[in-house]
C-alpha cells in the first residue's frame, strides 16, 4: 500500500516558518507509520541562484528598514497581490509540475507566499485538487495568509480565530492547534546531562538568542546584560549570524568564564530547559517554544506587524514583558538573583496548567484532512 504523501512547503523568511514544517514533519511521522513527509522552501529550491539574493536584501531591509517592514505590514493587500505575481514568475513557474511529480495527499504551507501561489494554481486550474492547510506561524492574522481555496487554517489562539472571521474566512475551515513546535521542547531530559553537555553551571542562568538568524544587534543590551557576569551564567546563542560571533568573541565584555557563546545550534530546546530567563526577539516559534518550556521571556526591538503583536499576547499573558528600557532587564535580573527558588516554582506551575494540551494538535489535524 502506497504511503500517504504530506507536501509542505515554506520560505526561508526568517527561520521559524521551516522549523514549524520541520515539527509537524516530526509529528506526523511520529502519529502515523504510514505517512510520509518532504519539506521543501520552494524559492531556493526552484531557483537556487536567485533565491538567496532575495533572502539576502529581506535580511538586511529587516536589520536596516524595519520600519519599511512595518508600512508593508499594514498595506497588507497590495503585498499580497504584487508577491504573489512576482514570485510566481521568479520561483514558482515549475511548482505544479513539482507537485504532480511528487503526488501529496495535502499540501500544507508554513508561510503565506507558498500558500497564496498554491491558492493561485488551483484557482487557475479547476482540475487542481490537492487540499491545502495554511499554518499561521505567529500570534496574529494578516490579510496576505488568507485565500479563499485554503481548506483549513490551523492557528495559535481564539483571538487569531477570531481575526480570521472578521476577515471573511468560514469558521468551519479553522481550527485552534497552538504554533507546532518540535517534539522535544515538550520533553525534559536530565538537566545534569545538559549542563555537562554545554559545560555550564548549576547557577542562574539566563538565555540571549537572536533567532536563526541571530538578529542581536543592539549590543548596548548586550554589554548590559554581560554586567551581571560575575552573579548569573549567560548563554549567548547567534543562530547563523557567524560574524557577530566572531565579533563577541574577540569583546573583552563577553570574556568571562560564565559567558557562553554559541553559534546555529539544534539544541535550544535543552539551552531552553536549563536556563531561567530566555531574552529574544519576539518570533512566533521562539515565542511558542519558550511556552512549551515555561520559561519567562523579555522581548528586545520587536518588527513592526509580527512580532510587535507576538510580545503583545505574550506579555497579556504575563508570560514576557518588552525591553523598553534597561530598567527592565535589571529588575529581572534582580529578581532572578534574590527569588530563583520562585522563578523555578512559578515555571512548575506554568508547565503543569499546559499539560492539557496536546502538542500533536497541529498535526492530529492535517491526518484528518486525509480521511
Amino acid at each position: 500500500m502506497r504511503k500517504l504523501r504530506i507536501l509542505l512547503l515554506s520560505e526561508g523568511f526568517g527561520a521559524g516558518h521551516t522549523q514549524a514544517a520541520y515539527a509537524l514533519s516530526s509529528s506526523l511521522r511520529q502519529l502515523s507509520p504510514n505517512i510520509q513527509t518532504r519539506v521543501l522552501e520552494p524559492g531556493n529550491f526552484l531557483n537556487p541562484r536567485i533565491g538567496p539574493l532575495i533572502l539576502s536584501a529581506y535580511r538586511k531591509t529587516v536589520l536596516t528598514r524595519p520600519k519599511l517592514m512595518g508600512y508593508v505590514y499594514k498595506h497588507q493587500k497590495s503585498f499580497n497581490r504584487l508577491t504573489t505575481l512576482a514570485l510566481h514568475r521568479l520561483f514558482y513557474t515549475h511548482m505544479k509540475n513539482i507537485v504532480q511529480q511528487l503526488r501529496p495527499d495535502v499540501i500544507v504551507c508554513t508561510h503565506f507566499i507558498p500558500s497564496a501561489v498554491i491558492s493561485r494554481l488551483k484557482r487557475l486550474d479547476p482540475s487542481f485538487k490537492t487540499p491545502l492547510c495554511t499554518v499561521i506561524t505567529d500570534y496574529d492574522a494578516h490579510a496576505t495568509w488568507i485565500s479563499r481555496e485554503v481548506d483549513r487554517y490551523l492557528v495559535s489562539t481564539q483571538e487569531v480565530r477570531t481575526k480570521l472571521l472578521l476577515k471573511g474566512v468560514s469558521p468551519g475551515k479553522i481550527r485552534v492547534t497552538g504554533i507546532p513546535v518540535h517534539p522535544s521542547f515538550w520533553e525534559h531530559p536530565s538537566r545534569e546531562d545538559i549542563l555537562q553537555r554545554f559545560g555550564l553551571k548549576d547557577m542562574p542562568t539566563v538565555l540571549v538568542m537572536g533567532g536563526g538568524w541571530g538578529i542581536m544587534n543592539d549590543q548596548v543590551v548586550n554589554h548590559f546584560i554581560a554586567g551581571w557576569r560575575d552573579r548569573v551564567q549567560l548563554v549567548f546563542c547567534t543562530g547563523r549570524n557567524e560574524e557577530l560571533l566572531e565579533e563577541m568573541r574577540n569583546d573583552s565584555h563577553f570574556d568571562h568564564p560564565n559567558i557562553s557563546l554559541i553559534g546555529f545550534t539544534k539544541e535550544v530546546d535543552k539551552l531552553m530547559e536549563v536556563s531561567d530567563l530566555l531574552v529574544t526577539k519576539p518570533g512566533g516559534m521562539t515565542c511558542s517554544e519558550g511556552l512549551a518550556k515555561g520559561i519567562p521571556m523579555l522581548f528586545y526591538h520587536p518588527l513592526p506587524g509580527q512580532e510587535e503583536e507576538n510580545s503583545r499576547y505574550f506579555t497579556s499573558l504575563g508570560l514576557g514583558e518588552p525591553i523598553l528600557s534597561l530598567e527592565v532587564v535589571a529588575k529581572w535580573m534582580d529578581r532572578l538573583l534574590s527569588d530563583r527558588p520562585g522563578f523555578q516554582t512559578k515555571r512548575k506551575a506554568h508547565l503543569a496548567s499546559i499539560a492539557k494540551y496536546n502538542p500533536q494538535q497541529s498535526a492530529q489535524s492535517i491526518l484528518e484532512m486525509l480521511k
